[in-house]
């Protein structure tokens, strides 16, 4: 018995030597791992090159040249990154990093030095840097501006409309892509605005519809529009004939015209009869006709959906 409860207390003492072990081992690696990381060491990285604000109608080659070689120092913490992978990006402003030329541009490395440490950041000491210029190749694409035209599905509440019309935010959008396709489009179309029971103002985003192959800029407009409560009036106006010859007299029936039109509440109460012309046109007529084909030849802005009953103005000549 008390051979086997030595046996025991043995073995567990091993197990509890071989998990010190273990653990002694494992902080041991960490710290070794700690100590290398904190020194300091040099290595050669890529940057590779990528021009912000440049006009939309520039299109920057993807050459594989277009990457810089540099030679830093910095701790074994800072380089871990590049162990995963091999490069990093360095972007520059085409307005004032670099100088443009028909066909490329040209980025002074060693006089813009300050831009690449900036951008690797503190932790890393730049050494050295090549090639000491860099040329990138860009073409231009097709460009021209172009109208929005607005596509509406809107349904208002019972009394509702919209007053005056639908606003954008921009009345053009400039185009880019190829010549064949750009020289094509004389138009771009939103996504439709789809609405319903408005009673209320409308302000929207919408996208734009972009044709395949292009691209348009700006992507988006902003649609306004008023909506008020509507009423439908009526008013009798007189018909006024024009271009008659002064040797012709006529007698024309009726002498006025039921003139309806649909109006905001607010502006119901401006309405005159004299706001509205219909006119007859003596020279319109053809021969052997007997009736005019009465028009409105002028209305309020503010009224809308402007109609007449009457279609035709019989007459005779005295």
């Amino acid at each position: 018995m008390n051979s086997k409860r030595k046996l025991n207390i043995t073995e567990y003492l091993k197990r509890r030597n071989v998990k010190r072990f273990s653990l002694f081992m494992v902080i041991a690696f960490v710290f070794l791992i700690f100590s290398k990381l904190s020194n300091d060491y040099k290595q050669n990285i890529k940057l590779n090159i990528a021009i912000a604000n440049t006009e939309d109608e520039i299109m920057l080659h993807h050459d594989s040249l277009n990457n810089i070689e540099v030679y830093i120092e910095a701790k074994g913490f800072a380089l871990v990154p590049f162990i995963f992978k091999t490069s990093k990006t360095i972007v520059l402003d085409a307005k004032t990093d670099v100088i443009t030329r028909p066909k490329h541009y040209i980025f002074d490395v060693q006089k813009h030095r300050f831009l690449i440490e900036g951008q690797l950041g503190s932790s890393y000491k730049v050494l050295s840097v090549l090639p000491d210029t860099l040329f990138l190749p860009y073409s231009k694409r097709a460009l021209k501006y172009v109208p929005v035209v607005l596509k509406t599905d809107v349904n208002f509440a019972s009394g509702y409309d919209i007053f005056n019309d639908y606003t954008l935010s921009i009345d053009s959008v400039k185009v880019v892509g190829s010549s064949e396709i750009v020289n094509e489009i004389q138009s771009v179309e939103t996504n439709t605005l789809r609405l319903q029971e408005v009673n209320t103002d409308i302000d929207k985003n919408l996208s734009i519809n972009v044709p395949q192959g292009i691209e348009v800029y700006p992507n988006n407009v902003n649609v306004k529009a008023e909506v008020k409560r509507f009423t439908e009036g009526k008013t009798e106006v007189p018909i006024t004939i024009k271009n008659k010859p002064a040797n012709i007299v006529l007698n024309y029936f009726p002498k006025t015209v039921t003139v309806s039109y649909y109006v905001d509440l607010d502006n119901y109460n401006k309405i005159e009869t004299s706001d509205f012309r219909v006119e007859c046109d003596y020279e319109a007529i053809e021969n052997n006709q007997s009736y005019f084909v009465p028009k409105i030849a002028a209305q309020p802005e503010f009224v809308k959906r402007v109609g007449m009953k009457q279609k035709r103005i019989d007459f005779i000549k005295l």
